[in-house]
């Protein structure tokens, strides 16, 4: 599911950024305004994949225009301004979706067959050699 959802956010007087998405009941905070938008998107897009796990209708994004500042959780906490914030549940499901796929490969049979006899896990050596070929780790920070 993708959406755009409007998100408060209450710079205090250290820095950090207070955030608020009312929709979605969701409250968290951020280093600086790069960082918050950062953790906004992952706390929506986490409570939005609990949602359709647990088959609970996620609603609507409320228009901008209709949002009070007045009445957000932060509003004493320091200054507040209202932006939007893009979501990707299916996206996000993918990067944080730790299951195994399963994949066929061809593989010259004796090829195979000296990997057999000598105790190799082709899974393991694949996904090695997946991850040396794509400068990636075992498990990537997509947040960051």
């Amino acid at each position: 599911m993708k959406a755009v959802y409007p998100v408060l956010f209450t710079k205090t007087d250290d820095g950090k950024y207070l955030i608020e998405a009312p929709d979605l009941n969701v409250l968290t905070e951020g280093k600086d305004m790069s960082d918050a938008i950062k953790m906004a998107r992952d706390a929506m897009e986490l409570t939005c994949v609990s949602m359709e796990d647990r088959e609970v209708e996620i609603p609507k994004p409320t228009n901008i225009t209709d949002l009070d500042i007045a009445k957000s959780t932060f509003f004493d906490e320091g200054e507040t301004i209202i932006s939007l914030v893009d979501i990707d549940s299916t996206e996000y499901r993918r990067k944080i979706d730790t299951k195994s796929v399963r994949r066929n490969v061809a593989l010259p049979s004796w090829l195979n067959y000296e990997a057999e006899h000598s105790g190799i896990n082709v899974s393991k050596v694949l996904q090695d050699a997946l991850i040396q070929v794509l400068n990636v780790t075992d498990r990537p920070n997509y947040n960051k």
